[in-house]
């Protein structure tokens, strides 16, 4: 997605000059957050508008290939995977490291029946599974595990849940909350195996059989682990980068090589409101891919957006923009209690985050440039003025 971006970008200022995106997915870029929403639940939002089209910015895409080196003297990348064989040198005059990260792993090997969920081939994978209607473990109760676990039970699969909490999300939401957001599954029909952590686990002739840390064991047809990324760092360390939780740009998102550039999840990036940090979400991908194109073609406009992340689950979204942290102090507003409305996380009297609960589309730009408002000012508004602010 970033890749895509950043080509658009290009093009906004620069008709001409020649453009590659060199990537290891078979797959042209393509928009990841179909694969565990859209793409399940919505029967005309079809596989053929998954793709985003890069080519038509008049990018050269080559995919799976694998980028071994780069060289920042000679401003060379080494590439490997071309049809002949050969490794190939390619010159560039800016150079954009786009790199995402890489499924965090258990001790259970990938294979037809266990599905390390990340890219548009593991959807593929997980729907032809699927279509047997199969029971499906599902270890991780973040964003990636809660909707793929909603998109299976939708489409008559038997679903159980693995997740280390005592209640899903309970580390980001408040106790009310997350208890509501797991009765949504509960009520799907899903198993949630709460307290649990996977130590191993292997396939078998009839499926797989995962073993708990405490010594238990969970059978399934399918095993399917979404348990979070690990940034793809290890080529801007080779080159000599700068990396500490991802390549750290500036707020023009230049490394510390200044015509190499870095954005999306691998980027560690100063937020105009949150400080640095690095963010894997969708919004954050479309805005800075777009924005690291146009600082390659000189544009010095800095960086200051604040990206909001969202979810849904059986028809319910949530959004948040900055820190969500069960352990802080929460003040909720709401319109309807429970079902829409605002949730602020404080420090003290400071604002850290705000989640924006059930709100429908017509409000959410408003409602997100409400949640920057009282990040941008954390102190601005007391906890009474905050319990007013329903932001729905």
């Amino acid at each position: 997605m970033i890749a895509d971006a950043a080509a658009k970008g290009i093009r906004e200022l620069d008709p001409d000059s020649a453009i590659l995106v060199l990537g290891d997915d078979p797959d042209e870029p393509y928009t990841r957050p179909a694969l565990s929403k859209l793409l399940w639940i919505d029967p005309s939002f079809t596989e053929d508008q998954v793709p985003l089209g890069t080519g038509a910015s008049g990018a050269e895409v080559r995919t799976g290939v694998m980028v071994e080196s780069i060289d920042p003297e000679a401003k060379t990348v080494t590439v490997s995977g071309a049809a002949d064989g050969r490794d190939e040198t390619l010159e560039y005059g800016a150079l954009l490291l786009a790199t995402g990260g890489s499924p965090i792993e258990l001790d259970v090997p990938a294979g037809d029946r266990v599905i390390y969920f990340r890219t548009f081939a593991d959807y593929r994978h997980l729907r032809r599974l699927a279509e047997d209607r199969p029971h499906v473990a599902v270890v991780g109760g973040s964003y990636i595990g809660t909707e793929i676990a909603a998109a299976l039970v939708q489409n008559e699969c038997r679903v159980t849940l693995v997740t280390p909490d005592s209640v899903l999300r309970e580390k980001v939401l408040p106790g009310d909350l997350a208890r509501r957001f797991q009765g949504w599954f509960e009520d799907a029909g899903v198993e949630i195996v709460p307290d649990t952590r996977i130590a191993s686990g292997e396939a078998t002739e009839d499926g797989v059989v995962l073993t708990t840390e405490d010594g238990g064991s969970i059978e399934a047809d399918v095993v399917v682990l979404g348990l979070g990324i690990t940034p793809n760092t290890a080529l801007a360390e080779a080159a000599g980068l700068d990396v500490e939780d991802g390549i750290v740009v500036d707020e023009h998102l230049r490394t510390s090589n200044p015509s190499i550039y870095a954005a999306g999840d691998v980027a560690s990036y100063p937020d105009a409101l949150l400080g640095r940090r690095r963010i894997e979400h969708v919004d954050l991908a479309r805005k800075q891919g777009r924005a690291a194109g146009r600082a390659m073609v000189g544009d010095e406009t800095p960086f200051t957006y604040t990206p909001y992340f969202y979810s849904m689950v059986f028809g319910h979204r949530y959004e948040a923009v900055g820190t969500l942290d069960s352990s802080l102090d929460t003040v909720a507003a709401w319109a309807e209690p429970l079902d829409k409305g605002s949730v602020y996380y404080l420090d003290g009297d400071a604002v850290q985050g705000v989640l924006l609960w059930g709100n429908s589309s017509d409000a959410e730009p408003d409602a997100r440039d409400g949640a920057k408002e009282a990040l941008a000012e954390p102190t601005r508004f007391s906890r009474e003025e905050l319990a007013g602010r329903t932001l729905a």
